[in-house]
């Protein structure tokens, strides 16, 4: 769960850079869900680390809030669209509005409107003072520092006020805020109470946030505001410090303040990566391509073991078939063996004629013993590769007999042109290579 810690230094803030050990903080720690957690006032920054360790938590958000004085609300009317161009262009484009030189002035682009682009100036000095008091707290990572007025809920069309003590916090919907002193705030009323023109202009709504006790100490003050006809004035109670409603509207969207940890004073440490929210997932994923990997070249290892013994088994058949030949290796026994193959095939064991009489001759040996079986005439094509014999047996069975024999041995052995006489079966036996 992410948590998000508010806190805003006390007075005085003559020089923020004063050991961050004896400063003073009000605070409010915010969870994912909007509520809140845990809040003090007037603590050391001791007590604020010690509560985080407490509860265990890390790496929180923290958002550092200022006076809204120190940071004066600007508008810049720049054309262009690429941030490139808007941030060359910003300082002449505020410049009129800055009354210091404009080099010694940090710059903070805020959102487009139609007026042009919101921007918070700052001094630098004072920038780098209040960037050094917010950093490198333990359990915490610096998001953003903004001028705490500009934290205010946005009151649509008008203005909302928040009284705090002897000053007072306000902001517009135009998205200017400042602070002055409370006592100051009938004057300020009176302003607002002036239309622009002659014109009939509808009234200006006014929200004043505090807490009981300071409405009933500021009742002079509030009676100021009141202008009839002119202001239309709305009072909202708080029942805790200013800070948790600046924590509220912040974490709930209700405002649109300006980031002033931008530029040279930017605590992203350059450009966030889009791929920040996917790590985890890529951290599985790269887990996984790992443990993926190892099992491959474990399952290849393994594959390969299998396949060298299946090479020494095969060279060792063939060694024992042909132990005079050396030229042989695992590397072409395959090659060597589908060419003899081949060549058994298409020779066959008996192509020549005297091949062919000898296998026949012992066939007719085997079967002449067991009855009649006379060659009459015998012929042989060296072309085609054939034996052919005109034989004749006291019976066709005898005939098939012969034929079968030749059949297991390899040749390729045919019957035909049988004749079946009263004295036996005749016929043309055709012997060829197998």
């Amino acid at each position: 769960m992410s948590y998000r810690l508010y806190v805003r230094p006390l007075a005085p803030f003559a020089d923020s850079g004063e050991n961050p050990e004896e400063r003073l903080f009000n605070w409010v720690l915010y969870d994912a869900g909007g509520d809140a957690q845990a809040q003090g006032s007037r603590d050391f920054r001791s007590t604020i680390e010690q509560t985080l360790s407490q509860n265990g938590l890390d790496d929180v958000l923290l958002v550092g809030l200022i006076p809204g004085d120190e940071a004066l609300f600007c508008l810049a009317d720049i054309p262009a669209k690429q941030s490139r161009f808007i941030n060359q262009a910003l300082p002449y484009a505020v410049e009129e509005q800055i009354a210091q030189d404009i080099d010694s002035v940090h710059l903070a682009l805020g959102m487009h409107t139609q007026e042009g682009y919101r921007v918070a100036a700052i001094d630098r000095d004072r920038m780098a003072q209040w960037l050094e008091l917010f950093r490198g707290w333990p359990h915490t990572r610096l998001d953003a520092i903004y001028p705490d007025a500009a934290l205010l809920p946005v009151t649509e069309e008008g203005w909302s006020i928040c009284l705090d003590g002897e000053s007072a916090m306000m902001a517009s919907f135009r998205g200017e805020w400042l602070s002055m002193q409370s006592a100051n705030l009938g004057m300020f009323a009176q302003t607002l109470a002036m239309p622009p023109s002659e014109d009939v202009v509808a009234e200006v709504p006014v929200v004043i946030y505090g807490t009981d006790t300071e409405f009933d100490e500021q009742q002079a003050v509030l009676g100021e505001i009141m202008v009839p006809g002119r202001l239309s004035v709305r009072r909202e109670s708080l029942e805790l410090m200013p800070l948790e409603l600046l924590a509220h509207a912040h974490h709930h969207h209700l405002c649109r303040p300006i980031n002033l940890c931008q530029r040279d004073f930017s605590v992203k440490g350059g450009k966030a990566s889009p791929l920040k929210p996917w790590k985890p997932l890529i951290a599985v994923a790269a887990v996984w391509f790992v443990v993926q990997l190892a099992l491959e070249a474990g399952m290849g290892f393994y594959y390969q073991k299998q396949a060298d013994q299946m090479r020494q088994q095969a060279m060792s058949v063939y060694r024992s078939a042909f132990p005079q030949d050396r030229r042989t290796h695992a590397g072409n026994v395959k090659r060597v063996i589908e060419g003899q193959l081949r060549m058994a095939g298409s020779d066959g064991p008996g192509a020549d004629f005297v091949t062919l009489m000898k296998y026949t001759g012992q066939q007719y040996s085997n079967v002449a013993g067991t009855g009649t079986v006379t060659f009459n005439s015998i012929n042989y094509s060296q072309s085609r590769g054939e034996l052919v014999v005109d034989v004749r047996a006291d019976s066709y069975d005898r005939l098939s007999t012969l034929r079968n024999g030749l059949a297991s041995q390899g040749l390729d052995a045919k019957i035909g042109s049988v004749v079946n006489e009263s004295s036996g079966a005749r016929g043309r036996l055709t012997v060829s290579g197998g």
